[in-house]
């Protein structure tokens, strides 16, 4: 599976923001996605889970985006979309789209990565 990430950039505080994901499968897979997400890093900082959503419809957020940032998923494009709004300076990081498939979502057999977008909130 290759992830293509689109969207970041720069942004002042307060502003809004979309970044997006498409997955697409380079070979045959057994599995489907499960689980559609964002992750981010920042420098001397592990990754984090940002915002997720799951074949069922079920999302998770961080506590810190919980109200601010929206997930959502077309799954007949194999795409999810991060919608960032009311922006901070701590939202400056790099983010990482991440796909999960397998039998189930309670079963993960394959993790897949992007290679990464860039947002930075600044004045």
């Amino acid at each position: 599976v290759q992830l293509v990430e689109f969207g970041g950039g720069l942004v002042q505080p307060g502003g809004s923001l979309r970044v997006s994901c498409e997955a697409t499968e380079t070979s045959g897979s057994r599995f489907p996605i499960t689980h559609m997400g964002w992750y981010r890093q920042a420098p001397g900082i592990h990754r984090a889970l940002v915002a997720e959503i799951i074949s069922d419809g079920t999302t998770k957020y961080a506590d810190s985006v919980r109200g601010r940032f929206t997930i959502s998923r077309d799954s007949a494009k194999n795409t999810v979309y991060l919608q960032m709004n009311s922006l901070k300076p701590d939202d400056t990081s790099v983010y990482y789209c991440n796909v999960k498939m397998g039998p189930s979502p309670l079963i993960v057999e394959y993790d897949y990565w992007g290679q990464g977008t860039q947002v930075t909130v600044s004045p």
